[in-house]
């Protein structure tokens, strides 16, 4: 079982060991000379317009919120699709990771058409209550 994982562990370990690194490159690196033009906010080239505090509808928040549920569901789709074939074949696959003969099923298909039913009913109800409006 520890087998399975080590290649994840590996490159979580090599992935904090990158991040570590170059912050600690960086930091020996660097010339520290603050200027006020240096110290100013900086946003894609433009001079920052109004008050960094402004308030904004709440019709944004509305939809940045739906944006993330709709899109972490669709993440849910990843891990079917990698054990589709498994989920598909009505006994455990051959050596060569093929489904038998006459063993295919639709559990497979069928979860993810369910899955995606409801997603659709709820996409159905957040866009007849008008949430999606951005005005």
């Amino acid at each position: 079982m520890a087998r399975t994982y080590f290649p994840v562990l590996l490159l979580l370990g090599f992935a904090a060991f990158n991040a570590v690194a170059m912050l600690v490159m960086s930091h020996l690196t660097m010339r520290p000379r603050p200027t006020p033009v240096k110290q100013t906010p900086y946003e894609s080239g433009i001079p920052p317009l109004g008050d960094a505090r402004e308030r904004f509808s709440v019709k944004f928040y509305m939809v940045a919120v739906l944006f993330i549920i709709f899109d972490i569901e669709t993440v849910f789709m990843i891990p079917w699709g990698a054990q589709f074939r498994e989920l598909s074949c009505a006994v455990p696959l051959t050596a060569g990771g093929v489904c038998p003969p006459g063993q295919l099923s639709f559990f497979g298909l069928g979860e993810m058409l369910v899955f995606m039913a409801i997603l659709l009913v709820g996409f159905l109800y957040v866009w007849k209550k008008g949430a999606l409006q951005w005005d």
